[in-house]
């Protein structure tokens, strides 16, 4: 990681993750929020929108995720906030709730120039590797690992599914996991 050009969080919508990103990665320049929490708070304001059309809140909650990738979360939630809502029980509380949500997170969902520079905006790959290159490992038919031992295993198991030449590099250095 110290040889990395820039460091990245990317987390969730959960209060005070920016803060343990600062105060455990000290060179984290910016910190993203996964595309897809908001995403699914549109996706839930589409279907209220249109309780009874399921292609129409689909092609709502669609176009509201273009518009955030294209523009952002800052622009999104003003262009939610002047529409015209139609009255409907509990609908214009869930536009309040979701262009709060756009609003506080705005900073974390510069979701445009994230893209431009190449980097990713959803956390999915990285929740995939945590289940096929840590889980399926520790997770075999018998397994019982303490702290210390998943610890090392960890460390190994990311290295073995490193780019290719990583793991006999490694080894032909004579260094160890810990």
């Amino acid at each position: 990681m110290d040889q990395a050009d820039c460091w990245l969080g990317l987390t969730d919508g959960g209060n005070g993750l920016e803060d343990r990103l600062a105060e455990n990665f000290p060179r984290v320049e910016v910190v993203i929020l996964d595309f897809y929490h908001p995403a699914e708070k549109l996706t839930g304001l589409a279907r209220l929108l249109h309780p009874k059309e399921e292609s129409q809140a689909e092609e709502q909650a669609r176009q509201w995720c273009r518009l955030l990738k294209d523009e952002g979360g800052a622009l999104l939630a003003a262009a939610l906030r002047e529409e015209d809502w139609p009255r409907r029980a509990g609908l214009r509380e869930a536009v309040a709730e979701v262009v709060g949500y756009l609003e506080r997170h705005a900073h974390r969902m510069e979701y445009p120039e994230y893209l431009a520079q190449g980097w990713c905006i959803g956390s999915g790959a990285v929740e995939s590797a945590c289940k096929t290159v840590v889980g399926q490992r520790l997770k075999l038919a018998g397994m019982r690992w303490g702290e210390d031992g998943a610890h090392a295993l960890c460390h190994l198991r990311a290295l073995y599914r490193s780019d290719k030449g990583q793991w006999e590099a490694f080894w032909k250095r004579g260094n160890s996991p810990n």
